[in-house]
C-alpha cells in the first residue's frame, strides 16, 4: 500500500482534512497538486495554499500549489494541464474543497446556497471531469469525494436542506462517476467519518472549542483515504464508505489514538450518520 511515485490532484487541501490527505500521500514520496483559493493568510483560518505546498514538501513528497477556484473550469483545467506536465499524469483526483452553511430554508441566503452548490455539486463534477481523461491512462486510477452516506431521514432533510443536497450532490456524483467509468477502471467512491473532525469549519460552524474537544483528528480521514485509494480500483468502486469502517477493515480496530482531545473524551457524531464507531467495534476500546 503505497502511493510513492504517483500523482494525486486534490481540490482544497491548504488546510484541515485535505492538507492531512496530502501529507499522508506526501509521507509515500507522492507527487500531490493542489488548487486552493487561499494564497494570503486569512485571520480565522490556518495555512495557505504554499504552506501547505512546504508541508507535503517537509513529508517527503513533491507539491505543486496553483492558486485557483474550482468554480472556474479554465482555472481548474489550467491547474490539471499543470500538474500532467509536472508529473506525467494524474492517479488519484481527491473531491475535498466544501462550503457549509447550515441555515433552514427561510434565512440561507440565496447566495450562500448558490455557493454550496457551485463549489460542492459543481466543483466536484468539474474537478473530475478535466481529471478523467489522465485517469484512464493510470494503473491504478481513484477518485474519491468527500461526502456522506444519502439517508432519507427527515432528521438530515429538515434542518438543513441547502447543505444537504449539496452534499448528497457530491456522493451522487461519486456513485455516477462509478457506474460511468466501470469499464474503464477507474473507481470512485465518497468518504465521510462518523464523528466531527476537528477543523476550522467545526470550531468556526459547529461548536468552538467545544466540538473540538468531542472531535477526532483529520489524521483517521488521511488514514482511511489512504487504504481506499491503494485498493485495486476494479474492485473498489461505487460505496458511500465512512473512515472508521473502512480502518477496521484494514484491521485498525482501536481508534482512540484519532481521538483530538485524548482516549477518555466523549466523541460527538457527525452529520448524516447514526452512531461514533461501526456496530464491530461496540464495547471495544
Amino acid at each position: 500500500m503505497t502511493l510513492q511515485g504517483k500523482t494525486v490532484f486534490i481540490s482544497g487541501g491548504s488546510r484541515g482534512i485535505g492538507l492531512a490527505i496530502a501529507i499522508r500521500a506526501a509521507r509515500d514520496g507522492a507527487n500531490v497538486a493542489l488548487i486552493a483559493k487561499t494564497a494570503e493568510p486569512h485571520p480565522r483560518l490556518e495555512g495557505t495554499i504554499h504552506t501547505a505546498a512546504q508541508a507535503i514538501e517537509d513529508a517527503g513528497g513533491n507539491a505543486l500549489p496553483v492558486v485557483g477556484d474550482i468554480r472556474e473550469e479554465e482555472q481548474v483545467l489550467a491547474a490539471v494541464a499543470q500538474a500532467v506536465e509536472r508529473f506525467g499524469g494524474i492517479d488519484v483526483c481527491v473531491n475535498n474543497a466544501s462550503a457549509i452553511n447550515l441555515a433552514g430554508t427561510e434565512s440561507l441566503e440565496m447566495k450562500r446556497y448558490d455557493l454550496m452548490q457551485d463549489i460542492n455539486v459543481r466543483g466536484t463534477f468539474v474537478v473530475t471531469k478535466a481529471c478523467v481523461p489522465h485517469l484512464k491512462a493510470a494503473e491504478n486510477p481513484h477518485i474519491l469525494t468527500l461526502s456522506p452516506p444519502i439517508s432519507l431521514e427527515a432528521r438530515w432533510l429538515g434542518p438543513h436542506i441547502g447543505y444537504t443536497l449539496a452534499k448528497y450532490g457530491m456522493t451522487l456524483c461519486a456513485l455516477g462517476f462509478a457506474a460511468e467509468f466501470r469499464e474503464a477502471g477507474i473507481a470512485s467512491n465518497a468518504l465521510w467519518p462518523r464523528t466531527l473532525v476537528a477543523t476550522a469549519a467545526v470550531k468556526n460552524l459547529l461548536g468552538g472549542d467545544e466540538a473540538m474537544a468531542r472531535a477526532r483528528t483529520p489524521d483517521i480521514y488521511a488514514d482511511a483515504a489512504h487504504a481506499v485509494v491503494n485498493r485495486p480500483s476494479r474492485e473498489c468502486t461505487g460505496n458511500a464508505l465512512l473512515c472508521e469502517d473502512v480502518l477496521v477493515e484494514e484491521g485498525i480496530t482501536d481508534l482512540s489514538g484519532y481521538s483530538a482531545a485524548g482516549a477518555d473524551a466523549e466523541l460527538a457524531v457527525d452529520l448524516f450518520v447514526d452512531s461514533v464507531d461501526p456496530p464491530s467495534l461496540a464495547g471495544s476500546p
